[in-house]
């Protein structure tokens, strides 16, 4: 089981007892009707988030539930890629959300499929593509484009993410570069887990996937982002489903996981807030 889903089912348990709690009560023979009828009951929010934006939502969802007087249900999946627990994957095969978190570019495919509120999409962060490498190995220097090459000729072996970023490093970047028939025999696509876990656990000397999703790895160190005439910088964005139980407080959600409010908290994580360049801009 990922560390995704053992973090879900968690939040499942802690809503499943108090909800165990609510029925002990309403089964009392000496608790008060009127109390009971008057019971409030928190609305909820199911949210299925990429591991993009994951960092920096799990960091937030005390805030949110306090804020907004939601609970947030959350789970956890690629943004694309064709695992089975891949947010597509899990909409195609009839999983339901009021709002799911990944890349522009699936969200909008998503959208075109039927699954998604055209008019309830909202860019949220941008995201670069970084290294990791096992705590305490020497850490290479991939500042420029031949040093960059040369890391990943030197390396014994790569792991790069099964979802945006792998796909562009592995389809487009390496074989633009020419250098992908070397890469390839000792490269892995990672499903189901972050890169930098694995090269944590010393199965790949070097890894590549959103910084994001790098740096709250224990066991790994950030290298750096790959140069930025090489980069790819990847839109996170979010958007309510067309059969969202709670379409209202999914609204409410977005609104403030776009607004500036949440923005220095989410820049902590390694993404940068798409309301800050609006701001910019504005000025």
């Amino acid at each position: 089981m990922t560390s995704y889903n053992k973090k879900a089912n968690l939040i499942k348990i802690k809503y499943a007892i108090i909800w165990f709690i609510l029925f002990l009560t309403s089964c009392n023979p000496n608790s008060n009707p009127e109390n009971l009828s008057t019971l409030e009951i928190t609305p909820s929010v199911k949210v299925i988030t990429s591991g993009g934006f994951a960092a920096a939502y799990d960091g937030l969802i005390a805030q949110i539930e306090m804020e907004l007087g939601i609970q947030l249900e959350t789970e956890y999946g690629s943004s694309s890629g064709g695992a089975i627990d891949s947010i597509p994957i899990r909409l195609e095969n009839g999983d339901n959300f009021d709002v799911i978190i990944l890349s522009r570019e699936s969200l909008d495919k998503l959208t075109q499929e039927g699954f998604v509120n055209s008019e309830s999409r909202v860019d949220l962060v941008r995201s670069k593509i970084g290294m990791a490498v096992k705590e305490g190995s020497p850490v290479p220097v991939i500042n420029d484009v031949p040093s960059f090459i040369a890391a990943l000729k030197d390396a014994q072996s790569i792991a790069y993410s099964a979802s945006a970023s792998g796909t562009y490093l592995s389809t487009e970047l390496f074989p633009a570069l020419g250098i992908w028939e070397w890469l390839e025999p000792k490269s892995t696509r990672v499903f189901s887990e972050r890169v930098a876990a694995v090269v944590a656990r010393g199965d790949a000397e070097i890894g590549f996937q959103q910084i994001s999703e790098i740096l709250p790895i224990k066991g790994a160190t950030f290298a750096g982002a790959i140069p930025d005439e090489l980069q790819k910088v990847t839109t996170f964005s979010a958007g309510i489903l067309v059969n969202a139980a709670n379409p209202q407080d999914a609204s409410r959600l977005l609104d403030y996981l776009s607004s500036e409010t949440l923005a220095a908290a989410i820049a902590a994580s390694g993404l940068s807030p798409v309301v800050l360049e609006n701001a910019v801009e504005t000025e």
